[in-house]
């Protein structure tokens, strides 16, 4: 199975957007071991049950390892 790099970034809310703030490093990068780059990316997800964020302005990012 392919290794994967994932990040979880935390958009800001569009009021904090327009003062100028920029998304926040919520997990990462990670690496995933996984069969494709969307299951390298629910992995993360369920793994970071601990981390703190609102679940509607979170992106993740996922990559190949190379």
């Amino acid at each position: 199975m392919p290794l994967y790099q994932v990040a979880i970034l935390e958009r800001p809310k569009s009021k904090d957007a327009e003062e100028g703030e920029l998304e926040k490093l919520m997990l990462g990068p990670v690496a995933v071991i996984a069969i494709d780059e969307q299951a390298a990316a629910i992995s993360a997800v369920m793994d970071a049950k601990d981390v703190e964020i609102d679940r509607t302005r979170m992106e993740v990012l996922v990559r190949p390892f190379a």
